[in-house]
Formats: C-alpha cells, structure tokens, sequence
C-alpha cells in the first residue's frame, strides 16, 4: 500500500476497521431482534461489500480510511447475528454441532485470514485482499436470501434507545483509540491513558441511561444472570490471553527465524489444527451430553497449560516442540469459541437471543483489544529489559579490541545504545539487523572493530527478543486463570430441547421435562 503515501496514519487502517465492527455489534444484535436477522444480516453484507469494494478503489490513504470504516460497519453485523440465527432455528439441546462448526470456521478466518492477505499482496496486489470479498459475498446474499427464513417477534416494540447508542458509540471509540494510541505511547499520555478514562467515564453514563430506557441496546436485567455474567468474563478473559499471546508468534517467526510474512503463517498450522478439531468436537459433545460446565473449564485448562508451555519459548526451540505447544493451545481454545455461545443463548429469554449473542461477540472483540494493548506493553518493556544482559557479552569482546585509551568511550556508547537509545521499533520485523542498526550509530572510528560482530550482535537480539515474547506468554496464563476462576461460578442449566423462550432470564426447561407449547415467533 506504499503508493497510496500518508504511511503516517497506516496504523488507522486497521484502528478504523476495529472501532467500526466493535461498536455496531450491539446494534445489530438489538436491531435483530426487533425487525428479524435476515434483513439486518443482508444490510451488513451489502454494507461490507460496498466498503470492500471502495478499499479496493482507494487513491489516497485517507480513502482507505473512510472506506475501511464503512467496511467494519457492516462486519458487525456478520459474526453475531449469524451466530443468533443458529440460535432462532435449532434448539440448544441441538446447537451444539452448529456452532461447534462455526467456531472452526472463525478459527480458520482468524489465522488463515492473514495469511490470504499476505499471499495476495506478494504475488497479485493489495487491491485483491479486498476484491477477493465481492463474489463470496454475493453469493452469501443470494443463498441468505432464496434459503434464510426471518424470524421476528410479532410482539416486538419498535423503539431505539438512540441517546444509549450514541453514548455507546463516543465511549467505546475513546476506549479503544486510547488502547491504539499505546503502541506508541506511555499509559500516562493524554491520548492513552486520557483517552480510555474518557472512555470508562463515558461507559459508566451509558449504564445509567440504559438503566432508565424503555428497551435498552444492552439489557440491563441480563446481568443477574449468574450464567451469562459468567460466560461474559469467561470470554472476556479467554479472549484477552489468546489475541495478546499468540499475536506474537507469527511476528517471532518473522523476525528469530527469518520467515517470510506468508510462510509464517503457515507455522501456525498446528494451533489451527487443535482449534479446529476441538471446537468441532466439543460442540457434538455438547449435542450428545446436554453438558457444558466441566467441558469449557478443562478447555480454558488446556489453554493455560499451552500458554505456560510457551513460556519456555526460547531461539533454539525445536520446531516439532513448538508446534506441540501450540497445538495443546487450540485445543484449549477451540470449545470456547462454539460452547460459550450455546450457554448464553441457553440461559436468556428468545426475546432477548440476539443482544446477548451481540453480547459475547462485543466482549470477545474488546478482551483481544485489551489483550494486544497490555501484551505489547509487557513485550516492549521485556525486550527492553532483557536485551543488555543479551548484549553485555557481545560488548565486552569488542571494547576488548579497542585500543586502550578508547575504551571508556566504546564501551559507554555500547552500553547506551543497548541499554535503550536506540529505536527498537524499526528492528522487529521482516530482513532487520539489530548488527547492523548498531553499527550505524557508532562512531566512524569504531565501526570496522564492530562489523565482525553483526551476527554476535543479531543472536543476542534475537535471544531478547525471544525472551520479551515468553514473557508475554505469561500474561495469557494469568487471564486463563482469571477465566477458569469465572467459569467456576457458571450455574450449568439444562439445554432447552425446543426453540423459543423460558420464562425469565437465566430459567431453562430440563431436558427430561415435556416441552412447553408456546406462540411460534413469526416467519417471514
């Protein structure tokens, strides 16, 4: 994308895209319910679509912007509500298998995704990274269109909390700008950590105004349900170790083991192996067994145990073992992606299927932004620390070298250089020499004495970096634990066998009880 220029606001490409899919969730969870999931899921298709197309066509960097966040605005609208459309059409005795089949399928988008990316901008152009979307969506419109039944509430109140959404809107921006603003910032800079105060401020007058609206966007009731509050923290906390864990490997095969962009992708295979067949495999379990609880704590177990394995995550790590690690850690994440969702829609009223659905994806989307914004502080502050002791060695085999009367000169550069003035962020990507980087900021003099070292040089930056990576490993064991720790307080409820409604929140018919006959919810 280097012909469009404006490199300088590259980073809200991405920022847009995330802001605008995260704050309509809830929207659109809402909205479905009210006026049905097939005209609200094909709006979002077409909004997708369009702003798919418009990215593809940009000119200017600033377009690209405007188009991405037209694009996110319709990507809101994907994941949850057709998540709740399994949800209107089977019952949660017989949802297992389902969403056991889509969280393999968000499984794969999320690390095959990239991947795609990146092949496409290497061997066509980073217009087709866009492009690609237009047939597979057309073809989801004219399937969800000739097939999908719209299911809504004959009943439904047709009103919009819209002073809720817009404070809704303003709060979650700030919150999620300011946790941007951190990869180049202290938490203590206004556009940081400011900006995320302004975000919480904002959401605590959200929660007033919702407690006082006729149909609020995010009900508030919802949260005496001990089983949706859990599943909710679970989710958040799952979330919150994988995205801020595992964001770093393909980054360590880039820059430890000199892997391209594409191949690097293809190193995470294994995770995605694990992840795939365990989400499938927990979702028919589910299906069969009508049981939940002990299945999402050993999966969140699981995940803790992968991530503490790659803790140990060295340079000289042998590929098979790697790849052991990470396949132990899709296991454990695989059931969280399908069965959380089975829970909450099991424990909620009909009614209300859709925003709790909403629900979960909005808390999983902000528990990854969370996750990456704190896991790359730990990294950025580990590889900090960890790279003068990496280096102290290499350095004292070259001041050794220096004629005696330089010494104290070399050896204070070096140590100043190594020891945090020099610009790490330009060093961890793809075909950098941290060697060579040194070298450019020593003295003329000093520079031929230095050249031999270079690869000395790259294997105790690659060894810190390493150790920076590990350590953000840890993070994702304490938010596993911090999962497990609300999963333990989830009340298993039986999985309702007929679709429809209980009668409040968090109340389920047992599976052995006769099913209660009740209004359909009418079809279009």
């Amino acid at each position: 994308m280097t012909d469009l220029g404006g490199n300088d606001y590259y980073v809200w490409v991405v920022t847009i895209y995330l802001l605008t899919s995260t704050i309509t969730v809830p929207y659109y969870g809402a909205l479905s319910d009210l006026f049905g999931r097939r005209p609200l899921l094909m709006a979002g298709i077409a909004l997708f679509l369009a702003g798919s197309a418009l990215s593809g066509l940009s000119q200017t960097m600033w377009q690209l912007v405007l188009f991405r966040g037209i694009q996110g605005i319709g990507a809101g609208a994907l994941f949850p509500i057709s998540l709740a459309v399994i949800g209107d059409l089977f019952s949660p005795a017989e949802r297992g298998k389902y969403q056991g089949f889509f969280g393999a399928v968000f499984g794969l988008s999320f690390l095959v995704g990239p991947w795609l990316g990146g092949f496409l901008t290497d061997n066509v152009s980073w217009h087709w990274v866009f492009y690609v979307n237009l047939p597979i969506g057309l073809l989801s419109l004219f399937v969800i269109w000739r097939l999908l039944p719209n299911i809504r509430r004959p009943d439904a109140t047709r009103h919009i909390d819209w002073l809720g959404g817009a404070v809704f809107a303003v709060a979650v921006s700030f919150f999620l700008v300011g946790l941007t603003n951190k990869q180049g910032g202290e938490w203590t800079d206004p556009v940081v950590g400011g900006f995320i105060a302004i975000g919480l401020a904002l959401g605590a007058l959200f929660v007033l105004i919702e407690s006082r609206a006729r149909v609020p966007i995010i009900p508030l009731d919802l949260w005496k349900n001990r089983t949706y509050v859990s599943s909710m923290l679970a989710t958040f906390f799952v979330s919150f170790g994988f995205f801020g864990a595992v964001i770093f490997l393909p980054r360590w095969f880039q820059v430890v083991r000199h892997e391209s962009a594409t191949n690097s992708g293809y190193q995470l295979l294994p995770l995605l192996i694990g992840l795939i067949g365990a989400s499938i495999l927990s979702g028919l379990i589910v299906a069969r067994t009508g049981r939940y609880k002990l299945l999402v704590l050993g999966a969140i177990a699981t995940m803790a145990i992968g991530v503490l394995l790659m803790t140990n995550l060295r340079t000289d790590t042998d590929q098979p073992t790697l790849w052991l690690w990470m396949f132990i850690t899709g296991i454990g994440i695989g059931p969280t992606l399908s069965v959380f969702t089975i829970i909450v829609q099991n424990a909620v009223p009909f009614q209300k299927l859709g925003v709790a659905t909403s629900n979960l994806t909005f808390f999983r989307q902000i528990g990854g932004s969370v996750g990456l914004a704190i896991a790359g502080t730990v990294f950025g502050q580990s590889l900090r620390d960890f790279l003068p002791g990496q280096l102290k060695p290499v350095f004292t085999q070259i001041v050794s070298q220096v004629p005696p009367e330089f010494q104290a000169q070399a050896q204070a550069g070096l140590t100043g250089l190594g020891g945090g003035k020099l610009d790490l962020n330009g060093l961890t990507g793809v075909g950098q020499s941290f060697g060579h980087a040194l070298l450019a900021g020593v003295p003329a003099q000093f520079q031929p004495l230095l050249t031999p070292f270079v690869p000395q040089l790259d294997r105790a930056f690659n060894d810190a970096f390493t150790l920076a990576v590990a350590q953000s490993f840890q993070l994702g064991v304490v938010a596993a634990i911090a999962a497990i720790v609300a999963a333990l307080v989830m009340r298993e409820l039986p999985l309702r066998r007929t679709t429809g409604a209980p009668a409040t929140a968090g109340e389920a018919t047992p599976s052995s009880a006769p099913s209660v006959i009740r209004p359909a919810p009418s079809l279009d």
